[in-house]
Parts: C-alpha cells; structure tokens; sequence
C-alpha cells in the first residue's frame, strides 16, 4: 500500500451482493476500529480462476455502531454525464447502494449483522 498508515488489505468479492468487501489493516498506532469499505458494482467469474471487476463508482464506509456513509455519488454522476453510465445503469446503482445503507443500518450499523443475514460470514486475516 502506498499510504504509510495502511499495513495490508483483504478483500472479498460477493457477486451476489454487487459488493467488493474490503478491510484496511492500519498500522500500529493508527485508528485500530475496523471499517469495512463495501464497493458497489458487478463482480463475478469470466475464466477458470480470473475474476472480472467493474466499478460503480460507490463505496459505502462502514463503522460498527455508525451510520454507513456513503461516497462517489459525484463520482458517478459525473461518469453519467461522460457517457459512461447510461441512466439506468446509473440509477441502478444508487439503488443498490442506498439498499446496503439501508441493510446496514437496520442491523443495528453492524455490517458483520447485515451480511449474516444474507447468508454470508466473512474471515479476516
């Protein structure tokens, strides 16, 4: 990582979910509270051990106990206005992503929660 506070990431893609699941382990002497950073868009297998990755610009930042915030709106937005992203696509992924901030909160902001209840527990190293 090229950022001095970051020691290693781990990342999970859960295509079910339209999310890429990421954990930032900091540094000693950093913010020890884990955040999760659940990025939005289509994730999923194209060949035998290759995964294809496609950004939607939003990530929703999540803190246990916290409201998730999320982040890109302007992002995405302006990858609308580009051409990037016709209006569908575009408004698909402010529903997505409003339903993971929905889906958090209503877990008590607890994103380990909100995931049991997809059916999905994820390990860190």
């Amino acid at each position: 990582m090229d950022n001095p506070r970051f020691h290693y990431i781990e990342s999970w893609l859960l295509p079910e979910l339209t999310l890429r699941a990421t954990v930032y382990h900091l540094r000693p002497g950093h913010d020890r509270s884990q955040t999760y950073y659940l990025d939005i868009g289509e994730y999923g297998a194209c060949e035998a051990k290759k995964w294809r990755a496609e950004s939607h610009y939003l990530h929703v930042v999540a803190r246990r106990g916290q409201a998730p915030e999320l982040v890109g709106i302007d992002q995405l937005l302006s990858a609308h206005a580009a051409g990037h992203f016709d209006t569908a696509r575009t408004h698909l992924a402010i529903e997505r992503a409003t339903a993971v901030v929905d889906g958090i909160a209503g877990c008590g902001h607890d994103v380990d929660r909100w995931l049991a209840g997809q059916g999905i527990t994820l390990s860190w190293l």
